[in-house]
């Protein structure tokens, strides 16, 4: 048996397929595991011991498809869901009368527009992984609980060496990152975190996030270390392996973290926990709220959100209260919460 497992982007989108492709090698052992994935995201999935192959693509998709063709594959488990990838599948199954099947993620985007628009939740209450689960319920696979996963290459692992003295007996993560302004919190604002907070901290980002964390550094040179930009993802995902509470936004980092089952206060801004998308340890979903090692902070009284414009990055309103009336109070509560349960 051959299975193409399809979800293109992004880091934490494809965190949180992991799941299904474990318990796909459970229920399968001896099946050929495929993943189609861009490029750029490869890397993410790029030492998962369950997975046969990686097939990637940038721009056109052409010579993609013929490789696709050519691995004849009994079934296709589409966890996109999008154009792109409907136009691949019926590719897959009208060349050469393909007896590939395929099954598909359901979207929820209408009830996801209804939301932003009218401000009606009729959104499950569960992680987008449970519908992935769903896309594959006809081949009998079934979840484990587990969470999720993220494999680190020996290779790409911290050298103690890399970080501060300061910081070897303990620390926070604050990730400050994020794809959309939108999501992001202002500098004044963690700025204010990092005064109320007397743990060491390493700030994780991207190169483009290096200037936004030199200026929190300046808060205090020697407890706050600015690793923006100096790591790998691999490597990132080693320094968030050991941090002993994570601060993050809606970011790939933040399902990484739950990966390594750490202790996470996520902050929300123009997007919302409702979409599925919060992290997730195997066992919780959102209306119980049943998992110990997660806090999620939200501006609920902000009439706005969730955004109607959440690829946006600016605020469509011009005011961004979503994020100006997040309560750093309740964040450094919580912080002084999750240590006490971590020592």
């Amino acid at each position: 048996m051959k299975i193409l497992i399809i979800r293109f982007s992004s880091i934490g989108d494809i965190v949180l397929t992991t799941p299904v492709v474990r318990c796909l090698r459970k229920k399968y052992p001896n099946a050929e595991l495929h993943f189609l994935v861009k490029e750029k995201f490869k890397n993410t999935l790029g030492n998962n011991p369950y997975l046969d192959k990686i097939i990637s693509f940038e721009g056109d998709l052409r010579d993609t498809v013929l490789e696709l063709l050519q691995e004849e594959y009994d079934y296709a488990i589409d966890l996109q869901n999008s154009f792109r990838s409907l136009n691949i599948t019926a590719m897959m199954r009208q060349a050469f009368n393909s007896k590939v099947k395929v099954f598909k993620v359901q979207k929820i985007n209408i009830r996801k527009f209804i939301y932003t628009k009218l401000k009606i939740n009729g959104l499950p209450d569960k992680s987008i992984v449970e519908r992935y689960f769903a896309a594959a319920k006809k081949l009998g696979v079934v979840n484990d609980g587990q969470g999720l996963d993220y494999f680190i290459p020996d290779e790409d692992k911290i050298d103690p060496k890399d970080l501060p003295m300061s910081h070897s007996a303990g620390y926070l993560s604050f990730v400050v990152g994020g794809t959309k302004f939108t999501k992001k919190m202002p500098l004044e604002k963690w700025a204010d975190l990092c005064k109320q907070i007397d743990y060491p901290i390493i700030i994780q980002g991207g190169p483009e996030d290096k200037q936004f964390g030199d200026e929190l550094a300046k808060v205090d040179p020697i407890r706050i270390y600015n690793s923006c930009g100096k790591f790998s993802l691999h490597e990132s995902a080693d320094i968030i392996r050991y941090a002993k509470v994570v601060v993050t936004h809606d970011t790939g980092l933040m399902h990484i973290a739950a990966a390594f089952k750490r202790k996470i206060i996520s902050i929300w801004g123009n997007t919302t926990p409702s979409f599925g998308m919060f992290p997730y340890y195997g066992y919780n979903n959102l209306k119980s709220n049943i998992a110990p090692e997660s806090v999620m902070i939200e501006s609920s009284k902000v009439g706005c959100r969730p955004c109607s414009k959440i690829g946006y990055d600016k605020c469509p309103k011009g005011h961004f209260k979503c994020m100006e009336k997040i309560d750093i109070g309740q964040i450094e509560s919580a912080v002084q919460k999750l240590m006490v349960k971590t020592s």
